[in-house]
């Protein structure tokens, strides 16, 4: 399987695109999301929304899948993510400024979806200051 066929780039890039009624074929209804700066998730309906303030605060998101691993009903993927912040997001305020984060994704499959992911990032190229680990583990 090719990186980009994963189930883990396929809801990134679904994301991204705005396609967000992609993630009901991806994602577990009751699917729980670890991720930075208050945004954890606990439904598919939830992290859709969350996919939606962050397309609205960054309108030119892109999560570039650099590599996958996978195992059985684990998909591992290292994720260069870039955009520029033109709104509040994830209580970070807007600055107008691009930025580029290095972030890892891993998630458990249920069923051939997503059922709970971790992400996590180093969130000081967009808030400009270090994190605690607790703000850099989703």
């Amino acid at each position: 399987m090719d990186r980009n066929s994963s189930v883990v780039s396929q809801w990134l890039a679904a994301g991204d695109a705005g396609q967000f009624d992609a993630f009901d074929e991806l994602l577990h209804p009751d699917i729980t999301v670890h991720a930075p700066g208050g945004l954890s998730t606990t439904s598919a309906a939830a992290e859709k929304a969350v996919w939606k303030q962050a397309r609205a605060a960054v309108p030119d998101l892109r999560h570039e899948v650099q590599e996958v691993l996978i195992d059985g009903d684990v998909e591992m993927a290292r994720v260069v993510v870039t955009g520029t912040l033109t709104a509040d997001f994830g209580g970070v305020g807007a600055t107008g400024r691009r930025f580029r984060i290095d972030q890892a994704v891993i998630t458990h499959l249920r069923d051939g979806k997503v059922v709970e992911a971790w992400e996590i990032a180093d969130l000081t190229a967009v808030t400009g200051h270090a994190s605690s680990p607790e703000e850099s583990a989703r």
